[in-house]
């Protein structure tokens, strides 16, 4: 826990999976000195008021960034335009403003123009989720450990980028800084574009004529149930993040359809020496990911053994 808060007054706009758990994680962490939550839900607001997840409950986005040294926009990207225009003119002198959506260059573009001089913007994406989402979804620990990526917009928001940064690492999670341009390829390719394949897949079966909709459910194996846990994702927030970074998205799919073809021409063919390469360089990359402690090596992925569904 810190010795004294990072921020006096921290406002979180958007009481997801991700606001939630910062509201948890800042708090747990002794970050943050009041703590001001909003929703556009009632419903939400009502249940954050209920968990004691937040010092303050607004009624609205920009009484809830008034007089906050940090407010964190935890809206899908679609919406945070909207957002940036309703609280740019209630920003304080010397204020933070940021996000924590999957998409930066859209989010840059509809963001920024609404953010006073006197203020700075500092984008920011944690590499951290679940399927769930609400503010009942959230935890204090979902940061420990995983990636929280920073794009700076100017080398002279350097001391509030490092102020930023040191939040992040006190909810647990490790820092790194990259460009706007640059962020949004890496994760059309680790991210998007996975999302995009799970989503058709599991799509596919569900239309596969010679297969019943039961069937595809009850002999589900570990590949597909994977699928089906990422295509489970919130699909609102899904959506916005396609639509705003389509052009790294469709840049990457069309390397993966080139590397598809191949693949299916290799199977036609019976060229399995190209298969086996093939899958020996992608173990390769698993393996170096479970290393860097991004996920575990434990049997089935570690999944918990359920018993049996009973009558």
């Amino acid at each position: 826990m810190a010795d004294a808060p990072l921020f006096d007054r921290v406002a979180i706009i958007g009481l997801g999976l991700i606001g939630s758990s910062i509201a948890r994680a800042a708090k747990a962490g002794g970050l943050v000195g009041t703590l001001v939550a909003v929703d556009r839900d009632p419903a939400v607001r009502a249940r954050v008021a209920e968990l004691g997840i937040a010092d303050v409950v607004a009624e609205t986005a920009a009484e809830a960034a008034e007089d906050a040294d940090l407010v964190i926009v935890c809206t899908p990207v679609g919406a945070c335009g909207a957002v940036a225009a309703e609280i740019g003119a209630r920003l304080k002198p010397g204020a933070i403003l940021s996000d924590v959506g999957s998409v930066k260059g859209a989010v840059v573009r509809d963001m920024a123009p609404h953010v006073p001089p006197y203020a700075t913007f500092v984008p920011a994406h944690p590499i951290a989720g679940t399927e769930d989402s609400g503010p009942d979804a959230g935890f204090a620990e979902l940061f420990r450990g995983r990636w929280a990526i920073l794009t700076p917009l100017s080398p002279a928001d350097a001391s509030d980028v490092a102020r930023l940064g040191a939040f992040w690492e006190g909810m647990g999670a490790m820092v790194d800084t990259m460009s706007v341009e640059h962020h949004d390829l890496v994760f059309a390719i680790v991210s998007h574009v996975p999302h995009l394949i799970a989503y058709n897949i599991v799509g596919t079966a569900a239309d596969l004529e010679e297969v019943t909709q039961q069937e595809v459910i009850k002999y589900s194996a570990s590949g597909f149930r994977d699928f089906t846990r990422i295509a489970s994702s919130d699909p609102t927030m899904w959506r916005d993040v396609f639509l705003n970074n389509r052009e790294a998205v469709l840049e990457v799919l069309g390397r993966f359809t080139e590397d598809l073809t191949a693949l299916q021409r290799a199977i036609r063919w019976g060229e399995g020496d190209a298969l086996f390469n093939l899958f020996t360089r992608t173990r390769a990359i698993r393996r170096s990911i479970v290393e860097q402690g991004q996920d575990t090596a434990a049997p089935d992925f570690g999944r918990r053994a359920t018993a049996p569904a009973k009558d």
